[in-house]
């Protein structure tokens, strides 16, 4: 039938193909990772850090952004502008919080995102997305996480997209409480057993000071101390990465 089309349908289908070609499929991560010019998993550390995002974007067509917000675990860059982190290497692994794989991606300077039955979801999906950093040692890239104030944007690029996260409270976790772990793993942050209908974010990182200044020395074998302090965001935007 497509040898009966005028030469101007023609024309048009054949750019409604080559768009379709242009936008890439869903599933597929062959794109390059997201790197900065000193191509370092703590490029956070870069100097000049670029203008924080603005906040009158244009959200891409819902459909075509669907697809990569199924919380997929992945790779991804995470920026906090009000903290001057940028581009902080986010690596996924099946786990929970700050076990031993976690703590391992940590001790490497990169942020750690647990997934699976024990953990979160991926960039943009229903549910808890995680990331752990260190804030004491390392690189320490969450060493001002504490300071976050709520309002705040996070930005986390993955798969071509940008999800843009307001943080609106802060909690704090114990490790010795079995209750409190549960709030900070659940799918809902805080509320463990709802059932989530929005995307959130939780971004974690040690209590070491505090705990030490209150003459609390305990830690875990993995030395993790007892508390640790979460902001807790969820999502507002998301748009085609530049």
């Amino acid at each position: 039938m497509i040898g009966t089309l005028l030469p101007s349908t023609a024309v048009l289908v054949a750019a409604a193909v080559s768009m379709s070609a242009c936008a890439g499929s869903p599933t597929s991560d062959t794109r390059p990772a997201l790197r900065s010019p000193a191509a370092s998993p703590t490029a956070h550390t870069r100097p000049s850090p670029p203008p924080a995002t603005p906040r009158n974007d244009s959200v891409a067509d819902p459909a075509l952004l669907a697809p990569l917000q199924d919380g997929r675990p992945r790779r991804a860059r995470l920026s906090i502008p009000a903290l001057g982190l940028h581009d902080l290497l986010v690596v996924p692994y099946r786990g929970r919080t700050d076990d031993a794989p976690g703590t391992w991606i940590q001790d490497r300077g990169m942020g750690a995102s647990p997934f699976g039955p024990r953990g979160g979801v991926g960039p943009g999906g229903v549910g808890n997305y995680q990331i752990t950093g260190h804030r004491t040692s390392s690189t320490h890239p969450f060493s001002e996480l504490p300071s976050l104030r709520v309002g705040a944007r996070a930005l986390v690029v993955a798969g071509g997209v940008r999800y843009v996260y307001e943080i609106r409270r802060t909690r704090e976790t114990s490790f010795r409480s079995p209750r409190s772990l549960a709030e900070q793993r659940a799918a809902v942050p805080g509320r463990p057993g709802a059932r989530p209908t929005r995307a959130f974010l939780t971004l974690s990182t040690c209590s070491t000071q505090e705990d030490h200044a209150a003459g609390n020395y305990w830690s875990d074998e993995l030395h993790n101390p007892e508390h640790r302090i979460d902001k807790i965001g969820v999502l507002v935007r998301t748009v085609v990465a530049e």
